[in-house]
């Protein structure tokens, strides 16, 4: 029986690996519940979102049923998008099932009112990096400031970029350990109220799995947009681990002590303890 567990553990890592190196067969959830505010840009979101999906090698499985907030449901997805969505969505129960998700080493995708969203759950707040304060009317065009593009979610923009979108406001910039990719230039529309620190993309690593978030994203037109859907596509394929890219400096972000998870569904713990009963066994059969 010692045996056997040690070869279905081995054999469980090494098609892991070479599924995360490859990303065939890799699942993103989307969630586009609201409790709030409903964009009615959600169809055309998850439209551009599963077309990325199926051009890019990855599964987009769409939905609203926050009962899919459950341990073993969330373990077929390397990341979660929460996708425009609004109010307070999860009870304390899916609260507990995301956080060992995303401490398993699972991926958030927070897209536009994510950021309006869960305002009474810390570790969210930590999550998505910055709750939504206010914005100004309309959709007015306003330039982009650029300021990392290694990431994969901002190698294909240039460093100023103009687009007409919702501008949020935040509550604060986000702290910590979030690493910002792009700032909003206050100077190029009217209604900021943030000055020279407005971010408006950023990433990090976080109690375990990585979060990125994008403040782009309120109106229909967005997701017809190449650029932006680039942006979306790097900041999804980073966040579930199919690519690489810098995230800052620091390594980790959160408030409880890190796991560095496994995605496929397995922690490095596991294979850690399998490691151990080789060695033992191993040993118990020399004697």
């Amino acid at each position: 029986m010692t045996v056997a567990g040690l070869a279905a553990g081995a054999f469980l890592f090494a098609s892991c690996e070479a599924g995360q190196a490859s990303g065939k067969g890799a699942r993103v959830l989307v969630f586009t519940k609201t409790a709030g505010f409903r964009h009615d840009s959600i169809p055309a979101a998850i439209a551009a979102l599963r077309e990325l999906g199926a051009t890019h090698g990855f599964e987009v499985v769409a939905t609203e049923d926050a009962a899919v907030f459950e341990d073993s449901h969330l373990a077929q997805y390397r990341a979660v998008v929460w996708l425009l969505t609004t109010g307070d969505i999860l009870d304390p129960a899916q609260q507990g099932a995301f956080e060992r998700y995303v401490q398993g080493g699972g991926g958030y995708v927070g897209v536009h009112s994510a950021a309006d969203t869960e305002y009474d759950w810390h570790f969210y707040g930590g999550l998505v990096g910055a709750y939504f304060k206010s914005h100004p009317p309309g959709t007015p065009t306003a330039t982009i400031h650029v300021s990392d593009r290694r990431h994969p979610s901002t190698a294909p923009l240039p460093e100023r970029w103009d687009r007409t979108d919702e501008w949020y406001n935040y509550q604060a910039a986000p702290a910590g350990n979030v690493h910002v990719l792009a700032r909003l230039d206050e100077r190029t529309y009217a209604g900021g109220e943030m000055g020279d620190n407005h971010p408006t993309a950023w990433c990090h690593h976080y109690s375990g799995g990585r979060g990125w978030y994008t403040g782009g994203g309120h109106t229909i037109a967005a997701y017809a947009e190449p650029l932006f859907r680039a942006h979306l596509l790097g900041g999804i394929q980073w966040a579930a681990g199919l690519s690489d890219g810098p995230c800052g400096d620091a390594p980790v972000s959160g408030p409880d002590k890190p796991r560095q998870g496994h995605r496929c569904g397995t922690s490095a713990a596991t294979f850690s303890s399998l490691a151990l009963l080789s060695t033992l066994f191993l040993l118990r059969e020399r004697r």
